[in-house]
């Protein structure tokens, strides 16, 4: 038996759970904590609604409230909406809970007695006419790194850097507009920067990560870690636990992520052994399940403070994040305004079509697109036309027919395609592959299908009933494995199917290997009902993405271009014309593909900077991910790649694009971009009017000679 510890990333108790964080962060460790539990493994789940984040005392300046009353109230409506959904947790409090709150404080003063915190004069934003200063969500401007126009104080949503707040471009208070002023205050800082060094060692062979995690937070080391303030002006939140700071309270960016080690503590009871076998035990992994905007702060920040704590604490072994999931290339946000919360979804659909949705689509290494049309699609063609389908027939003809399972033999095709699938279902899950994984799953309802169609039992009835009984057990053998595969993906259905066929107790409670275990012959069949109801659009249309404005459409506004520098080329394994980059676009780390090997060596890209599309929607390019494509313009078969200005920097951005909804390659192939008469990079806007393409105000040119008109694709 092996022990797994999952942590789940603290939602914001400003709001109602949506989509966004259901697919990005809540199921796919259900999924895991489901599969582990069936598969005889112990863990220990936590997670809890974080209540002292300024986004809960934002909104409830907004409501006119107190952001306790706030916070409870949507951590009450949250924690009914998890559990609709189907989601499990051993523990989901919040950090309003006095466990996590007394053992925050015990963590600051081990970490202030062991050298790792220390008190330093900082500049914060102070706004004269709100006459206070302003915490990291007070705050908001432009980002220098993608250009979102409403970056946060500490971090934009739209990239995912990390922000101070007097780097921001334009900043103003959220509340009155004012631009602030800069006053000095004190606060604790933790010295992160003391555990740079181990940080790359313990990170060198984390090569299990995914591509998107590893190469974000190898880039975040590489730049160099500072020093943090861990504390913060306000009264609302966790006291510091020092005499002389009644006026300040513990950063919630530093409190939220103790809340794993918190609740572990809350769950154990004082029992030190039932705690340390999670949490001392090196043979216990910890998974942490969050979105990429948490990227570092499970990466780097809490795997540092753990170790500054030096008591021999776990480190995380695996931090599957996942990318955005987006509708209409906006991203789900409460903060923005973006959102189809989970408690409307449980009101109007069955949770197994959405959870069943989520699985298939999960945003597991890009972003995703979120659609009604594709929802309404996949429940009715896969679903309710094959999955239930499936199951359906099989049991209706057999309850109909033979009223019991009938006796009979498993055939050897059938039994070998079950054992199969199990396989395979659970090496996906352990490696944390969903989408793989219940890909995978309904290939077998597929294979029942083929099954009994090729077998008619139908036919076999009115010549053998023997051979119809065999036909009919094997299927009914698939749908128990069917029943029990699905379980971790969609619990309800799978119950409802496990007692359609007599089994007895919950389908959660059996074991993986139950699935090959055939169904007992003569035990009496419940009369089937569909497993899945068929949906029409308008029923969807109903619960309205709530979304932002709408994106410009003018000009290169719907484009996001920016500086990228290669770091790394390599040959593509599968594709004799195509390399593979890793570029650096303002830290954050993305690879391309690129059919250039003809025109430029491996060499020739490394350290080179280049223009990259960075909302073009990612995409596989024989079997490699290439999340965005570089520009170059062609004249005949000279191929010459764009050339920004000598002094620009990745992530730097293209005068007049801006950080853009997703678009696809025809979307862009809309966008009439050449060379122009000086030779140097424009856009010929609708009217005819040439626009030089430039970064800085400064032209972006070609590295080989290209003509006039020559396209840049």
């Amino acid at each position: 038996m092996t022990k797994i510890f999952i942590g789940v990333a603290w939602p914001y108790a400003n709001g109602p759970i949506h989509v966004g964080h259901m697919a990005g962060c809540n199921l796919p460790p259900d999924i895991f904590r489901k599969y582990h539990r069936m598969a005889g493994n112990e863990v220990l789940m936590v997670s809890g609604s974080d209540m002292h984040g300024t986004p809960v005392t934002v909104k409830a300046e907004k409501e006119g409230v107190t952001p306790l009353e706030l916070a409870r109230k949507y951590h009450e409506m949250n924690v009914k909406a998890i559990r609709d959904f189907g989601i499990e947790f051993d523990l989901f409090l919040s950090t309003e809970d006095e466990t996590h709150q007394a053992e925050v404080k015990k963590l600051f003063l081990r970490l202030l007695e062991r050298d790792f915190l220390y008190e330093k004069e900082m500049e914060l934003p102070f706004c004269p006419k709100c006459a206070r200063t302003l915490p990291d969500r007070y705050v908001e401007g432009e980002c220098p790194n993608c250009h979102y126009e409403k970056a946060r104080g500490d971090q934009c949503e739209e990239c995912g850097k990390l922000m101070d707040p007097e780097t921001l471009i334009g900043l103003r208070c959220i509340t009155c507009g004012t631009t602030p002023e800069f006053v000095k205050r004190n606060h604790f800082f933790f010295r992160l920067s003391a555990q740079e060094a181990y940080l790359k060692e313990w990170m060198a062979p984390m090569n299990h990560w995914r591509p998107h995690v590893l190469n974000f937070s190898k880039m975040y080391l590489e730049t160099g870690l500072k020093d943090r303030p861990v504390t913060r002006d306000t009264t609302y939140g966790i006291e510091i636990p020092v005499p002389g700071h009644d006026d300040k309270r513990i950063y919630v960016w530093f409190e939220a992520f103790m809340g794993y080690y918190t609740m572990a503590v809350k769950w154990a009871g004082g029992d030190q052994s039932k705690f340390e076998s999670f949490w001392k035990n090196p043979e216990c992994r910890h998974y942490y399940f969050l979105g990429k905007d948490n990227i570092p702060f499970h990466t780097i920040f809490w795997p540092a403070v753990l170790k500054s704590l030096d008591w021999g604490l776990n480190l995380p072994y695996d931090v599957p994040a996942n990318a955005y999931l987006r509708s209409g290339g906006q991203q789900f946000s409460k903060s923005r305004g973006v959102s189809v919360d989970i408690k409307d979804i449980v009101a109007k659909f069955d949770p197994d079509s959405m959870r069943y949705y989520m699985s298939v689509t999960m945003p597991e290494n890009r972003d995703t697109d979120f659609t009604w049309d594709d929802f309404i699609t996949r429940n009715n063609s896969e679903l309710v036309a094959t999955y239930g389908n499936f199951v359906h027939r099989t049991l209706s003809f057999t309850h109909k027919n033979f009223g019991s399972i009938p006796g009979g033999t498993l055939q050897p095709d059938v039994a070998a395609e079950m054992k199969k699938a199990a396989e395979e279902v659970s090496q996906h899950l352990e490696r944390c592959e969903f989408k793989n994984a219940i890909k995978r799953a309904m290939e077998l309802a597929r294979f029942g299908n083929q099954y009994i169609d090729s077998r008619a039992p139908w036919k076999q009835l009115k010549v053998s009933r023997e051979e119809c009984a065999t036909t009919l057990f094997s299927s009914i053998c698939i749908s128990k494995a069917l029943a029990v595969i699905m379980a971790p993906f969609m619990p309800f259905s799978s119950q409802r199917l496990w007692e359609t066929l007599g089994e007895e107790g919950r389908v959660l409670g059996a074991a993986w290997a139950d699935a090959l275990i055939p169904p007992q012959a003569g035990r009496k069949l419940a009369e089937p009902v569909p497993l899945f109801r068929k949906l029409e659009i308008d029923e969807a249309e109903q619960l309205e993405v709530k979304k932002m404005d709408k994106p410009k459409t003018n000009g290169l506004e719907n484009l996001d271009l920016r500086v990228a520098e290669v770091k790394t080329a390599n040959d593509h394994p599968n594709a004799d014309k195509l390399v593979v980059l890793t570029v650096d676009i303002g830290g954050e780390v993305r690879q391309l593909c690129a059919g250039l090997k003809k025109h430029y060596t491996l060499e020739e890209f490394v350290g080179r900077k280049i223009i990259v599309v960075c909302n073009l929607m990612p995409a596989k390019l024989r079997g490699v991910m290439s999340e965005g494509m570089l520009l170059a313009a062609s004249e005949g078969e000279v191929v010459s790649l764009l050339q920004p200005p000598q002094d620009a920097k990745p992530g730097d951005r293209v005068d007049g694009t801006t950080a853009a909804p997703q678009i696809t390659i025809n979307d862009f192939a809309a966008y009439p971009l050449q060379i122009g008469e000086d030779r140097n990079a424009e856009f010929l806007s609708s009217g005819g009017v040439h626009h030089p393409l430039t970064v800085g105000s400064k032209p972006i040119g070609t590295d080989k000679n290209v003509g006039p008109g020559s396209k840049i694709k």
